[in-house]
C-alpha cells in the first residue's frame, strides 16, 4: 500500500482539530513564512478549527504578544467567537485596532 503525502489542506486542519500550543504556533509561524493568499486563508480557515483550552490560550497569547498579522487572526478568532472583553482588552493596551476587533 502506498502512501499519499498529506496535502497542505489536511496538513492545516490537522493541526487546527489537534489544537495543541505547538499547532498554533505552527500554523502563526505559517503566517509570517508565506506572505500569499492561500496561506492566510488556509491558516484562518484552521484557527477557527481550535477548539481546546490550551489551543484558546495560546491563540490569546499571539493576540497580545504575536506580530501583527497573528494579532489580527487571533482577533478574528476571538471575535467569532464572541469574547468581547478580550478584544476590548485588547485594544486598549493598542494591541489591536478597534476597527480589527470590532467591524463585521
Amino acid at each position: 500500500m502506498t502512501h499519499q503525502p498529506i496535502n497542505r489542506y489536511d496538513h492545516f486542519a490537522a493541526l487546527g482539530r489537534a489544537g495543541a500550543t505547538h499547532d498554533v504556533d505552527a500554523l502563526m509561524h505559517a503566517l509570517l513564512a508565506h506572505d500569499d493568499l492561500a496561506t492566510s486563508r488556509l491558516v484562518d480557515f484552521a484557527i477557527g478549527l481550535v477548539d481546546t483550552r490550551e489551543g484558546a490560550a495560546r491563540l490569546r497569547h499571539y493576540l497580545f504578544d504575536g506580530a501583527p498579522i497573528q494579532r489580527n487572526y487571533a482577533a478574528l478568532y476571538f471575535k467569532r467567537r464572541g469574547r468581547v472583553a478580550l478584544l476590548e482588552e485588547a485594544v486598549a493596551q493598542g494591541k489591536i485596532d478597534a476597527t480589527q476587533a470590532f467591524s463585521r
